[in-house]
């Protein structure tokens, strides 16, 4: 009961600022039952005026209300089948910048990961040089002259989490219980995906894990780095990685000084962030240009990756063919693809489907090269795809916003960028070699391993069903030993009980030979 009047308390006070900063005037209080528009009518006196556009609105609001709901609000700018596209357009602008914490809370912090003094490990700690919700950035140098990047949790944020995901969660069953309408969104599996996000977020072990298999997965590109972990100084609370002497994308006067080609950079942008998801499934998901610089050598590196995304084998050939697809305007392979994949319900026309498709690709290529945006290409592809009643797949969507911003940065750097040309020679290796002989001879190779494994099961299995049987028939020969009052029910419907004591023995039977199957 007093847990449930804190989680009330907490919740009525972020609905106050986000009523105050005027972030409720991005509800449509049309779909909403009339309580709940009345609510929002009521909590809207309060408003501040000129508070400024829906956006200002919101990241102002969010802001104010902590780390927990900046999270929450990046979170739900991946998700525009729950706050709308436009919503989530507004979100995309919310920055994750806070004030730095103390020097000695940061020393703190490191000398009970390490478990002894800060100057035993490091000859200098700089003040911090970036501060975000989760962790800050101190630059430093090792007692053998390495010079290193230390990142160290914000002290406290994990309880401040709890508390807010906790009020949350209450909020969301609330939703659930009063609001048929929340239903459909599901609430508490929005705020449980949340939490599973922030818990890896908050663990710097995992962030350096991420750096590692960043870095092995593209050693052998020669445009593009990460800087390297040092396992031994890092912990749940503390990342020690190497310094990186680079400038910053949004610096580009400096990469003008320096004499960097900007086109090539740009190109390698893009070419970066595609081969990370098509050719290996595993991508930076916050490639800002705070987080992207360029070193002395020209090569890309990427630091913080506390957010990264996955796609499956079957997620990367429908980004593949798709953007092909665009490429090559084979509108009718794009809209087979999607129904392939099982995107799309079948009920529904391949042919109506390409139509609609069509409509978002022929306008592209009437285009200069420099106006045609990929990211708006998928933005309108999920948005025809709803028509079609596409399920949203929450991975797609996170592309698909790294996507917007990776664009962006790239543009950025040359507004003239021909994002077809730069993206074609990564997607089509990729189908080439895995869609192409090689591809299909390696995918009968692993589909004959599979098989082998099966003929080579088939005589345990053999037995293990035999012996099944051979108790059931015993229990059949044997007879089966009733209740009183159960023989005396059956007597009063003798056809009905012959039929379930059967149906029983051939489902026991069935669970018998299923659990033989999969043990071991």
């Amino acid at each position: 009961m007093i847990a449930g009047l804190i989680h009330l308390a907490r919740n009525l006070r972020a609905g106050f600022v986000l009523a105050r900063e005027g972030a409720l005037s991005l509800v449509d209080a049309s779909a909403l039952p009339p309580g709940a528009r009345l609510a929002i009518k009521l909590a809207r006196l309060v408003e501040r005026r000129g508070a400024g556009s829906g956006a200002a609105r919101l990241s102002a609001a969010l802001t104010r209300l902590g780390p927990s709901y900046v999270k929450f609000g990046q979170f739900l700018a991946t998700r525009p089948d729950i706050v709308g596209a436009a919503v989530s357009r507004d979100l995309e602008s919310l920055q994750d910048r806070m004030a730095p914490f103390g020097q000695a809370e940061a020393v703190a912090t490191i000398e009970s990961s390490f478990g002894h003094s800060v100057e035993r490990v490091f000859a200098d700690l700089g003040p911090p040089v970036a501060a975000a919700s989760i962790a800050q950035v101190h630059r430093a140098h090792a007692r053998d002259g390495r010079e290193l990047a230390v990142k160290v949790v914000r002290p406290g944020v994990r309880e401040r989490f709890a508390r807010d995901l906790q009020a949350m969660r209450f909020a969301a069953r609330q939703a659930e219980l009063r609001l048929p309408v929340a239903r459909r969104l599901r609430p508490t599996e929005i705020v449980e995906t949340l939490a599973r996000s922030v818990s890896m977020e908050t663990d710097l072990r995992l962030e350096a894990a991420a750096l590692s298999e960043l870095a092995e997965n593209t050693a052998g590109d020669a445009d593009f780095r990460v800087p390297k972990p040092d396992w031994e100084l890092t912990g749940r609370d503390v990342l020690v990685t190497e310094w990186v002497d680079a400038i910053p994308l949004h610096r580009l006067d400096a990469i003008d000084a320096a004499g960097h080609d900007r086109p090539a950079l740009a190109r390698t942008v893009l070419q970066s962030f595609l081969r990370q998801a098509i050719r290996d499934g595993f991508f930076h998901a916050d490639m800002h240009p705070g987080n992207l610089m360029v070193d002395p050598e020209g090569r890309l590196v990427a630091v913080d990756t506390g957010i990264m995304g996955r796609l499956g084998i079957k997620e990367r050939r429908f980004l593949a063919e798709i953007l092909l697809g665009f490429i090559r305007r084979d509108y009718r392979r794009v809209a087979q693809v999607h129904f392939d994949a099982g995107y799309v319900p079948a009920r529904h026309s391949v042919e109506d489907f390409a139509q609609a498709i069509r409509a978002i690709g022929e306008p592209i290529h009437n285009r200069r090269a420099d106006e045609i945006s990929m990211a708006k290409l998928l933005t309108l592809l999920f948005e025809i795809t709803s028509l079609f009643d596409m399920a949203t797949r929450p991975e797609l969507v996170m592309l698909q916003k790294t996507m917007v911003v990776v664009e962006g940065v790239a543009r950025s750097i040359d507004p003239r960028l021909d994002i077809w040309a730069a993206s074609e020679p990564v997607v089509r290796d990729w189908i080439e070699r895995n869609l192409g002989p090689i591809g299909r001879a390696e995918e009968a190779g692993r589909g004959l391993l599979t098989l082998a494994k099966v003929v080579s099961d088939l005589p345990e299995i053999a037995q293990r069903v035999e012996r099944i049987l051979a108790k059931v028939e015993g229990t059949i020969e044997g007879g089966i030993t009733l209740e009183r009052d159960t023989v005396f029910g059956a007597d009063r419907h003798p056809t009905r009980t012959l039929r379930a004591i059967a149906a029983a023995l051939w489902l026991i039977v069935a669970m018998l030979i299923v659990m033989a199957l999969t043990a071991g």
